[in-house]
């Protein structure tokens, strides 16, 4: 582990692009002054913008590229047009070289997946890669996973996003032996697709290293019952969408509602605290910044319409993912299931002994 943490920004990626990308940059070196960056994009314009950040200037490098990935672009097009020159390749290619620690964009999501399978590949035991989130939860947070690398998934794939569900809950909220359900139609082990229920066998019958719960259902996300649940893309992702469009609509309600009446405007002075605390608890923001697992390096999705704040929370789940070293911590875990798995080599007779 080197002193600092480094990090490459595609600084063009995102409805915002550059401006919201280093002001957000510039709030995560303030909370962890022992970053470095390394920015990716139009040059002139970067050095033009890092002048209003002159602390953010002083620990970042800036490295020209040509080619900026679309927001609607096809992944198939953004590796076609955007390979070795566009600043969302040159950030990911920076992990592989060693170059940084980890890259943080908040561009297209498919082209991402696209170019950080394609350039990193997939961890030896990895079939495919998931994308995994923080969610908040009445007991504090869990990791949902996947949220939306791919849809549909094996048996296998569900055991190995258990397994790294897993690593990430210990890094981020510091469990030892943090537990793990399956999304399901229900927590009867009869209901649900043959590949869930086969997950399910797997996880109870092998030694995985992983703390199986057993099934949950979609309430039990919100409710915080396990730290990790896993689930197919198609379903983890409308989850994510469903429960991010909820508490924007819970927010506008409470805004109509305090405004109603002169009595509602006289409440809310007398319970503002609690509002603002609420808030926080439901900002995005706070949440923002999804992770790749399964790749030979580590790369952070932060959603494409956040603000600097968002993107600050996105280089801080970077930061916490090199810090205390996920990747090593999955390897770590798939290699000590190949070990327990490996069958024990039995003594060799010798003809003539009893």
């Amino acid at each position: 582990m080197t002193a600092s943490v480094r990090i490459a920004l595609d600084a063009m990626g995102g409805d915002h692009g550059p401006e919201t990308v280093l002001s957000g940059a510039e709030i995560a070196l303030g909370r962890h002054p022992d970053i470095t960056y390394v920015l990716y994009g139009d040059e002139p314009r970067l050095k033009q913008l890092l002048e209003a950040h002159p602390k953010l200037a002083a620990a970042s490098r800036v490295v020209h590229t040509e080619v900026v990935v679309g927001m609607d672009d096809k992944p198939s097009q953004a590796l076609r047009r955007g390979r070795y020159k566009s600043s969302m390749w040159r950030a990911i290619d920076a992990v592989k070289v060693k170059d940084a620690d980890a890259a943080v964009s908040a561009g297209n999501t498919g082209a991402l997946m696209a170019m950080a399978n394609f350039n990193l590949r997939t961890m030896p035991g990895i079939s495919r890669p998931a994308i995994a989130c923080i969610w908040p939860t009445l007991r504090g947070e869990s990791v949902v996973l996947d949220v939306g690398a791919s849809i549909g998934a094996t048996s296998k794939s569900l055991v190995e996003m258990a397994v790294m569900g897993s690593a990430m809950a210990r890094v981020l909220f510091d469990i030892e032996n943090p537990s793990v359900g399956l999304l399901n139609v229900g927590v009867e082990e009869i209901k649900g697709v043959e590949e869930v229920k086969e997950a399910a066998r797997i996880l109870r019958d092998e030694d995985w290293g992983v703390n199986y719960h057993g099934f949950v259902e979609g309430n039990d996300i919100g409710a915080g019952t396990v730290d990790v649940v896993v689930t197919e893309g198609f379903a983890g992702n409308i989850s994510l969408k469903t429960a991010e469009g909820t508490a924007k609509q819970l927010a506008s309600y409470l805004r109509a509602a305090m405004g109603r009446s002169l009595r509602a405007r006289i409440g809310y002075l007398f319970a503002r605290d609690a509002f603002q605390a609420l808030k926080e608890k439901m900002d995005p923001r706070r949440s923002n910044g999804g992770v790749f697992l399964g790749l030979n390096g580590i790369v952070i999705k932060s959603h494409g319409g956040t603000d600097a704040e968002g993107f600050a929370s996105a280089v801080d789940v970077a930061y916490d993912m090199v810090r205390y070293e996920l990747l090593a911590r999955i390897e770590k875990s798939l290699v000590g299931h190949a070990a327990s798995a490996a069958p024990v080599p039995q003594p060799v007779g010798v003809e003539g002994q009893s």
